[in-house]
């Protein structure tokens, strides 16, 4: 299976900083959003940001000011500031890419997951 490849993750202190960095392989080709997941312990995963081609974001609502989403579309990669950090960011951390499956569905990529961990 193709993987995204995802690095940053590390142990902070709250309102600390971290930076998530994810590349695309250049054998997937048509992607039209990028963006990230996190996936707490004993919880779904769930939306942090996403991006598209044209460099529309959708945050949510819990990360917004703090966390920001950056692209680079020459080397097909999105980056995950994470500034201001909170116990309740820990979790893992998931890419995500999005291409065109068929006319009618997509297909979707996934990253192997960073942890992020947010302690005293």
């Amino acid at each position: 299976q193709v993987q995204l490849v995802e690095s940053g993750g590390g142990l902070v202190q709250p309102g600390g900083s971290l930076r998530l960095s994810c590349a695309a392989p250049r054998t997937i080709f048509s992607i039209y959003a990028m963006g990230w997941y996190r996936q707490a312990p004993g919880r779904q995963r769930e939306l942090v940001v996403t991006i598209t081609s044209s460099g529309s974001t959708n945050y949510a609502d819990s990360v917004k000011g703090r966390l920001t989403i950056s692209r680079d579309n020459a080397k097909n990669t999105v980056y995950l500031q994470m500034n201001s950090l909170k116990p309740e960011g820990t979790a893992v951390y998931y890419c995500n890419a999005r291409t065109p499956k068929s006319i009618l569905g997509v297909r979707d990529y996934w990253g192997q997951g960073t942890q992020v961990t947010v302690s005293s």
